[in-house]
């Protein structure tokens, strides 16, 4: 039996009116729902998949990680770790593996392992054997630290005739005065917490082995007083860094539990500067946030036309706008995003169609010719990416256009093509000079040791020990991206700090130039 119902005008556009209300709702709580199911599956993709950006094609998988396990040879053991030796074969060339050679430079002792008396007799005649050479085999020995005082005896010297001239040799000029530690044992405690990440209460337990009964309040406070000791090193290397033709920028979370007026929950920030043209220098500086107000001093000087690389940060957009340099984009940052949409997408469902991976693998063909011109000069890099380069940028700008206003803003994926629209035309401008690096990797892998150190001692006390820390860590990176062992140069620097006197005493205290005095 069919009712029939029947409405005025007016109670129809109403009732029309509250459908179309209802279809509205329900396909903005449709994409609210995804929006928060995909945020889900990215939070739990963070804590339980792997943390690689690497790719299942190992052609792209080398080229923005190339882990050190993938290349070695499965079950190698460590003590096996060869060099590869060229060996001439008529039409080619073999390598040779053999066990890798111990440091020459080591020292050596000698242990001779001698046959007894009783069997230096040949078996056939009977003849006494005699000593004909040896063969010699070596093994690495490790000597436990040894744990020593250093008495100093500062003569007095006094008239005989009279009681009125005594003196006393003057004590040694220190980096520390007064300080219980040596050059030499200050090195070593620098060079454990900030090379090595091993904190300070595990370094006081540690020496307590052998005999040094140091509390952890007495390493600190020495690591405190050297750590601003070495500021006019720090002054000299901003120096040289704001004079370089590219620069790079990261920063990074530090807490810092007694800061005046601020709680201990907040947030701190530390800075990383380096160099990508000129002598390589990696700066640290600690800033109590991560405002214009705190960033902008410390490009405060840079060389008018140089280029600056950094993330998506505003903060960097507005440091490249005051200092009138040119801000060049990061195409990892920008690959991320899209890695972060594609790991929510279902395994089922994931394939060359899906936006994300097609905007990866373009990013992979980027990176696959940096790879090829590595090697190449500034200026046959730069033709090498207007040939090559310029065309998959223009590739990548076609498929950003046709999608970038169909994707929800929200979602990861939108946020990945805003991202990358935001950043375009900085992003693109590494194909106008050779000598400028497609992305930050190299400020992101110059500040990672303090990330991983971060895991160990978690936070700093005082203000006073984060900018002790940031200069020390400058000191230590800046050794590395030398090629200079940071522990030696630590102890010529502590030794010869204290007698510098005019900036030219200062200048021979660089790393660069400590290590080879005629650089």
């Amino acid at each position: 039996m069919t009712t029939t119902i029947t409405l005025s005008t007016e109670d129809y556009q109403t009732l029309l009116g509250e459908q179309q209300r209802l279809a509205h709702q329900l396909r903005l709580m449709t994409v609210e729902r995804d929006l928060l199911k995909e945020r889900l599956d990215a939070f739990l993709h963070r804590l339980f998949a792997a943390k690689s950006e690497a790719r299942a094609n190992p052609a792209q998988r080398d080229l923005f990680l190339n882990e050190a396990e993938a290349l070695a040879p499965t079950g190698a053991p460590v003590a096996e770790e060869v060099t590869p030796e060229a060996i001439d074969v008529a039409g080619h060339s073999r390598k040779k593996r053999g066990r890798k050679p111990l440091d020459p430079h080591l020292p050596r002792e000698i242990v001779r392992h001698e046959l007894p008396e009783a069997e230096r007799v040949c078996t056939h005649d009977g003849a006494r054997l005699v000593e004909i050479g040896t063969e010699i085999s070596e093994q690495l020995d490790i000597v436990p630290q040894q744990v020593r005082v250093i008495q100093h005896h500062r003569v007095k010297y006094a008239c005989p005739c009279c009681d009125e001239s005594i003196r006393v040799t003057p004590a040694p000029a220190r980096i520390i005065s007064k300080g219980l530690l040596t050059e030499a044992a200050l090195a070593w405690v620098v060079t454990a917490k900030y090379q090595d990440s091993l904190p300070l209460y595990r370094q006081a337990t540690l020496l307590g082995r052998f005999g040094g009964d140091l509390s952890r309040t007495t390493l600190a406070a020495s690591m405190v007083r050297v750590g601003h000791a070495v500021q006019p090193i720090i002054n000299l290397l901003r120096d040289h860094l704001l004079e370089a033709d590219l620069i790079l920028g990261d920063e990074t979370v530090i807490q810092v539990l007694k800061e005046s007026g601020r709680a201990a929950q907040s947030k701190s920030y530390l800075w990383a500067q380096m160099t990508g043209s000129g002598p390589p220098i990696r700066l640290f500086s600690y800033t109590p946030g991560r405002g214009g107000t705190h960033a902008q001093p410390l490009y405060e000087g840079i060389k008018l036309g140089a280029a600056l690389m950094s993330d998506g940060y505003e903060v960097y957009n507005g440091i490249a706008t005051a200092r009138g340099v040119i801000h060049l984009g990061c195409w990892a940052h920008a690959r991320r995003y899209f890695v972060e949409a594609e790991g929510v997408i279902p395994k089922a469902a994931r394939g060359p169609e899906q936006l994300a991976t097609q905007f990866i693998a373009a990013i992979g063909e980027l990176y696959a010719i940096e790879a090829q011109a590595k090697e190449l000069s500034h200026d046959l890099r730069g033709q090498r990416r207007q040939e090559q380069s310029r065309p998959v940028l223009a590739k990548i700008e076609g498929l950003l256009l046709q999608h970038l206003h169909g994707v929800t803003p929200g979602s990861l994926l939108g946020k990945a093509l805003h991202y990358l629209s935001s950043q375009w035309p900085k992003l693109t401008r590494f194909i106008e000079n050779g000598a400028w690096p497609i992305d930050n990797n190299l400020c992101e892998n110059a500040i990672r040791p303090f990330v991983v150190g971060r895991r160990n001692w978690l936070f700093c006390d005082t203000v006073a020990g984060a900018r002790a820390s940031a200069n020390l860590y400058s000191l230590i990176e800046t050794c590395k991206a030398n090629g200079i062992e940071p522990y030696t140069y630590l102890v010529e620097l502590f030794r010869q700090l204290p007698l510098a006197k005019t900036v030219e005493d200062f200048e021979a205290l660089l790393p660069w130039r400590l290590a080879n005095p005629t650089a």
